[in-house]
């Protein structure tokens, strides 16, 4: 796992779950081996995040753990949130992906503060990334911190970061099946958005199915349509932004 700080002299260096993303299923000790190790791997990231958890509310920061497949458009759709309210709620990103600064210099020439995890093998952001990612980036308090998840639809929704909310954002060209082929994603959602609606009279998309979808794994989620290039759907995605935080502002911090 890398952290880099745009700017920085030099990438700090971390340690994370390496090449091997943590997952050691160590075949050759049996089943009961895997289920144990990934029980204490995801136990000791859930003890981690819970310390985020108190620290974000602490300073009544806003943190939205943003994920999707790759090509969902979701680096765009953050991209034009922070043009459009990124100074209103003093918005820092950190940045996930295996490698590569592209994503987060794209958000760095919004004049956003960012950090990028590069997590190279690895599928997913853990709460160690993000505890590394925090100390460097130091949002301010009373802000919105986006954490742009590497993009896959299984992995990351295992991982709690110390997020106060889940975003799954999915676009209208990755087919209407997909809440049903991967719930757990879907299940772990705060709020659904729909992206890329524009391209819906070219695409073969059944909005009805796949709303049907969502609301079977994850029934009374709010879903959101809406469109990062031709702006549909984003004023109400601003304000569910807006209510977030100000929930947050005067909060008390949570053990939980």
């Amino acid at each position: 796992m890398r952290v880099t700080e745009l700017g920085a002299a030099a990438p700090a260096h971390g340690h994370g779950h390496g090449s091997d993303d943590g997952h050691d299923h160590a075949l050759d000790q049996g089943h009961g081996r895997v289920v144990e190790l990934e029980e204490d791997i995801l136990g000791a990231n859930d003890a981690l995040a819970a310390a985020n958890r108190r620290a974000l509310a602490e300073q009544e920061v806003l943190a939205v753990n943003l994920m999707s497949s790759p090509g969902s458009g979701k680096t765009t759709l953050l991209v034009r949130t922070l043009l459009d309210v990124g100074a209103e709620l003093a918005m820092t990103v950190v940045e996930g992906d295996q490698e590569t600064l592209l994503d987060a210099e794209r958000i760095g020439a919004t004049g956003t503060r960012v950090v990028q995890v590069n997590t190279g093998a690895g599928c997913h952001l853990d709460a160690t990334m993000l505890a590394r990612a925090m100390t460097a980036l130091a949002p301010s308090p009373g802000s919105v911190m986006v954490v742009e998840n590497v993009g896959n639809l299984v992995c990351p929704a295992l991982f709690d970061l110390g997020e106060a909310a889940r975003v799954v954002v999915m676009s209208v060209t990755e087919g209407a099946d997909k809440p049903l082929k991967y719930p757990h994603m879907f299940r772990t959602a705060d709020l659904v958005l729909l992206n890329k609606v524009d391209l819906l009279p070219y695409v073969d998309f059944d909005v009805a199915t796949w709303t049907a979808a969502v609301e079977r794994v994850r029934p009374g989620v709010e879903v959101l349509s809406v469109s990062a290039t031709r702006g549909d759907g984003l004023d109400t995605w601003y304000a569910w932004l807006r209510a977030g935080i100000a929930s947050r502002r005067g909060g008390t911090a949570t053990s939980e």
